[in-house]
């Protein structure tokens, strides 16, 4: 594609990559990404999504901006609290690179609407706080066959993975799914949420932007993919251990003999 001058300006450092160069950027300005919540995580993925120039973003949240998501939440201004996060983040966005297309989706993702909204775009990034809407996404983009670029905070630890099980290693094994590592979900109540817990505002920049980096490696086909690997963020010891992970074979979404097929055991 041929930019505009003011592209190239823009963009130069991205350009100036030889791992990325104009044809990524172009790449990347033709690319679709789906980020699932506009919160702690989803706020430092699509601002960096946005200024990277990812073409098109969709960001699906049912919520609104309350004053305690401003501690972390930095894709949010204290002016817009009371406002819709889909509304509240597009404004920010569009204003850092007004060029790219959002699509703000109002609504909380289901097992009605999941297939229809993943299938429009080529990666999901999911930054969810609970565990039904994680298995939710992960098990659409499976039967989708949609690249998921997972993340999860609470306290001062993170967790980072990118999920492609509809893909095979330099080896041939296919990848592994978020139920190879977490099989169901835990009993409600079992693990407390930010809000019962806490979390450190600063520890979500730095997990959503890992989840930023991953999403931008995928679009760009670049570096070593973080499937196959779940990342761990201490921050309190300032430590992070990457975990090898391999596909269960029993898994029941992915696995030799899966009972799951459809999104039914999510619908209400």
């Amino acid at each position: 594609m041929e930019f505009s001058e003011a592209q190239i300006n823009r963009y130069a450092r991205h350009i100036l990559l030889q791992e990325v160069g104009g044809e990524g950027q172009a790449k990347l300005l033709g690319s679709r990404v789906l980020v699932i919540g506009a919160g702690g995580l989803g706020s430092p993925v699509l601002l960096y999504l946005a200024a990277a120039g990812v073409g098109t973003i969709g960001v699906v949240d049912d919520d609104v901006v309350d004053l305690s998501n401003l501690q972390r939440q930095i894709v949010h201004a204290t002016a817009n609290t009371g406002m819709s996060k889909v509304e509240s983040a597009c404004s920010t966005l569009t204003a850092v690179n007004p060029d790219i297309e959002l699509i703000s989706h109002h609504t909380r993702i289901a097992a009605e609407n999941a297939l229809e909204l993943i299938s429009d775009y080529d990666i999901v990034a999911d930054g969810s706080d609970n565990f039904p809407t994680r298995f939710l996404v992960n098990d659409a983009c499976f039967l989708a066959k949609k690249t998921l670029v997972f993340a999860a905070i609470l306290r001062f630890d993170g967790q980072i993975a990118t999920f492609k099980p509809h893909q095979t290693d330099a080896v041939g094994a296919p990848f592994p799914c978020y139920r190879c590592i977490f099989r169901e979900p835990p009993p409600p109540g079992k693990f407390p949420t930010c809000a019962e817990a806490g979390v450190l505002g600063a520890l979500c920049g730095t997990v959503g932007s890992l989840q930023a980096t991953e999403v931008l490696k995928e679009l760009l086909g670049i570096g070593d993919s973080l499937a196959g690997w779940l990342l761990v963020c201490e921050a309190l010891g300032t430590m992070f251990r990457k975990i090898k992970v391999k596909r269960d074979p029993g898994c029941p979404l992915c696995g030799d003999a899966p009972s799951i097929k459809d999104l039914s055991a999510y619908e209400c």
